[in-house]
């Protein structure tokens, strides 16, 4: 197995938003905001390459919206889902399985692209994963969460053929190496792949933590839709985490892709912040990058 990281660009969202209850004048110190209030977010997916399966769990907002949608999101930098793609010598029609963790418009948009007016899959030798419950309530979405639900990125997928549905059961594998864990404070069914590589247990965030700065349990985003449940999965899965010096994969996190945990007398805070590729190295198995802290 061989995991990498790839980069699909950055957006921009509203701090307050983003970190629900807690005031700007705290979380401004780890992630600042603009003139408009707008912090800076990565979309960063991941590409597992499992025997003869390529995975690519998210996917970005894609480029298929009008300009007016995009502006509002500021998407920038020179990272793109197609070139961080080719930097590890893969294309699009290279991928066997798209894995989405939930499909708000940030992490499933580059399923779908537009080709002569027609919305077809971007991954055509893919299969895309989500699962019953989840595309359910995508499909009947409530009127706060269904501007995140775009029907242009989600029923292209169905209609192509090539859905298929994980079963809605906590631990299931899909490949040997990997297992989804279910959340439901974010959205319904929200999966996260939980990763056995090279002896250490890595977990990609989606949504659950989407940055190093929402490790403390009270920082909760405004856009989760049970922000009580949001803050019992973190308790749970931050005490598990710690516990097993799991490592965490940051999907919105513009300057961490990686960290550790570790307790304090504040509770589970930050203990190392890494890059994927390091992992492993000989002397003590992580590399460590300068510091990042956290909002206390």
């Amino acid at each position: 197995m061989k995991l990498n990281v790839v980069n699909a660009g950055y957006f921009k969202l509203d701090g307050g938003a983003m970190f629900g209850v807690v005031p700007k004048t705290i979380w401004q110190k780890t992630n600042p905001a603009d003139e408009n209030n707008l912090c800076t977010w990565a979309m960063r997916c991941l590409l597992i390459e499992d025997g003869k399966r390529l995975i690519l769990v998210d996917n970005g907002i894609g480029d298929k919206q009008d300009a007016k949608f995009l502006s509002h999101y500021y998407l920038h930098g020179d990272d793109t889902l197609e070139k961080s793609l080719k930097k590890l010598g893969y294309t699009a029609a290279d991928i066997t399985d798209v894995f989405l963790t939930h499909l708000h418009f940030d992490h499933c948009g580059g399923s779908i692209i537009r080709e002569s007016e027609k919305l077809i899959p971007a991954f055509k030798n893919a299969i895309y994963w989500s699962n019953q419950a989840h595309w359910d309530w995508a499909m009947q979405p409530n009127e706060r969460e269904k501007a995140s639900f775009l029907t242009e990125n989600i029923l292209p997928i169905k209609e192509s053929g090539k859905l298929r549905f994980i079963p809605n059961e906590e631990g299931y594998n899909l490949t040997d190496s990997i297992k989804i864990r279910f959340v439901y404070g974010h959205t319904n069914a929200m999966m996260l792949p939980q990763i056995n590589y090279k002896g250490k247990t890595l977990v990609y965030m989606a949504d659950l933590l989407p940055s190093v700065g929402h490790i403390p349990l009270p920082y909760v985003m405004a856009y989760d839709m049970f922000p009580l449940k949001t803050l019992d999965e973190k308790n749970i899965f931050l005490a598990e985490a710690c516990a097993n010096n799991y490592i965490l994969i940051f999907e919105h996190d513009a300057i961490n892709e990686c960290c550790t945990l570790k307790m304090t007398d504040k509770g589970i805070r930050l203990s190392e912040t890494f890059k994927l590729a390091d992992t492993l190295t000989p002397q003590t198995g992580i590399k460590k990058e300068e510091k990042k802290s956290v909002n206390q």
